[in-house]
């Protein structure tokens, strides 16, 4: 119930990207429905049935993905103060958004199942005329009830799954065990884990000088007793006039990385070029399997789906410029502010930076899809896709949804970077500056991504184009 409200109550964009989720599961699931009455009308082709099924899973991968992106920027399932009061706390918040997901899913499923219907003619009562469509729809025929549940729960189940997966909450790590008191880097006694990071000590000597104060402040407590207290963070306890050691009485030990600091350096974050070398791996391995396929089976004849080692080639494609996308978003940030850069440039190449694990994902999907695009407009010399309407169908999917994922992770950026944006507009900075500023990003990244789409796409369409 508390999901249905927050879907009843949401706003107008809300809707509509959760629209766009059920659009995408109706489409898929039509096609899923369409393999399936492909096996029901060919018995004895399996192969060439379970070849289209296989190819489903390219618009089941970007329905998911879509789904997974609209949860994530969905401002009614939000973690906010004071909610884990009344019982909403991160995990209650991530099962209403998977149940929101599941809703829009299922939305879709049903539409589909509907459609499927109404072309075979069950509703209606007229068969279809085309025998292509008639193949596809298995018209004549009746459908295995379990078979069409299971396919139609798909796309729910993933796309609720993938939701929870993404969304759940996280503990923060535990701290590390301290080391063992001893001697550290270069005999220096003390913790042993303590690490002194770059200018530590070149803050006009703001370390030393603060660690003076404070030893100097616990010799200087003198005890109602008479009795001098020694600090606890001395290894060496200090005798007395009579000869003997006085007792400490100071608190335990501190580790060194208490010790105050006037300019504690920022805490460095992860930065999104490690998977990088992956992504280039992956990306070669898929561009290896697309040739070595392509060369042994040669183009595929208008009418026929590409091979199984064709979809395999691509699918790593797509996975390695999906990994190495932040890091190819990363390094356009870094280029931007080479060379003496001005204010402009070093803006813009600082929000690429920043926003590099948002959009950088998005981007190397949407260069994989173009890249895919490219292939097939060469391959077939417009003949049409394998499928005819279904394949359209498919493709449509495909890049509609990796399209809206897109955006949809641009205002996911655009929405974490409110806060600076106003702070800049307080500050005195124009609009116009911040809009050329997007205009510059926009023009980097298309600088690196378009040729890197050619290329890739070029050296697919190589060994199937002979």
């Amino acid at each position: 119930m508390l999901a249905l409200r927050l879907t009843r109550t949401a706003h107008l964009a809300v809707h509509l990207r959760r629209l766009l989720v059920a659009l995408a599961s109706a489409g898929t699931g039509f096609l899923l429905l369409c393999a399936l009455g492909h096996a029901l009308s060919h018995p004895d082709a399996p192969g060439a049935s379970a070849l289209r099924l296989a190819w489903c899973a390219a618009p089941l991968a970007a329905a998911v993905y879509l789904a997974v992106a609209v949860a994530r920027t969905d401002p009614g399932t939000r973690p906010r103060s004071g909610l884990s009061a009344i019982g909403l706390g991160p995990g209650r918040l991530m099962a209403v958004s998977a149940t929101t997901t599941a809703l829009s899913a299922a939305l879709g499923s049903v539409a589909a199942l509907l459609a499927f219907l109404y072309l075979r003619g069950s509703l209606t009562g007229r068969p279809p005329s085309d025998r292509v469509a008639a193949d596809a729809l298995a018209v004549g025929q009746t459908l295995p009830a379990p078979a069409v549940l299971t396919l139609l729960v798909l796309v729910p189940a993933l796309a609720s799954a993938a939701v929870a997966h993404t969304l759940r909450p996280r503990d923060p790590r535990p701290a590390a065990a301290a080391a063992p008191r001893g001697y550290g880097r270069f005999g220096a006694y003390g913790w042993g884990k303590a690490r002194e990071t770059f200018g530590a000590y070149g803050r006009f000597g703001a370390r030393t000088a603060a660690t003076a104060g404070s030893r100097a402040a616990g010799a200087a407590r003198v005890g109602a007793g008479g009795a001098l207290q020694t600090q606890a963070s001395d290894p060496h306890p200090s005798p007395s006039a009579d000869g003997t050691t006085q007792t400490l009485d100071a608190a335990p030990p501190a580790p060194a990385d208490t010790t105050p600091d006037a300019h504690p350096e920022p805490t460095p974050r992860p930065q999104n070029t490690t998977a990088l070398p992956w992504g280039i791996a992956v990306l070669t391995a898929g561009l290896t399997v697309e040739t070595y396929t392509g060369n042994a089976t040669g183009a595929p004849a208008p009418g026929t789906a590409p091979s199984a080692g064709v979809l395999i080639g691509w699918a790593l494609t797509a996975l390695g410029l999906a990994l190495a996308g932040p890091g190819l978003t990363h390094l356009c940030g870094r280029l931007l502010q080479a060379a003496r850069p001005g204010a402009l440039r070093l803006l813009a190449g600082r929000v690429l930076m920043e926003e590099s694990h948002r959009i950088g994902r998005p981007l190397g999907v949407v260069a994989a899809v173009a890249a895919a695009a490219y292939v097939t407009a060469t391959v077939y010399d417009g003949d049409g896709p394998a499928f005819g309407p279904l394949g359209t169908l498919g493709a449509v999917i495909v890049a509609g949804c990796t399209v809206a994922t897109l955006l949809t992770a641009a205002v996911e950026a655009r929405h974490a970077r409110a806060d600076t944006t106003g702070a800049l507009l307080r500050l005195g900075a124009p609009p116009a500056t911040l809009r050329a500023a997007a205009a510059v990003r926009a023009a980097a990244l298309l600088a690196l991504f378009g040729p890197l789409v050619l290329v890739v796409a070029v050296l697919a369409a190589l060994p199937l184009d002979n």
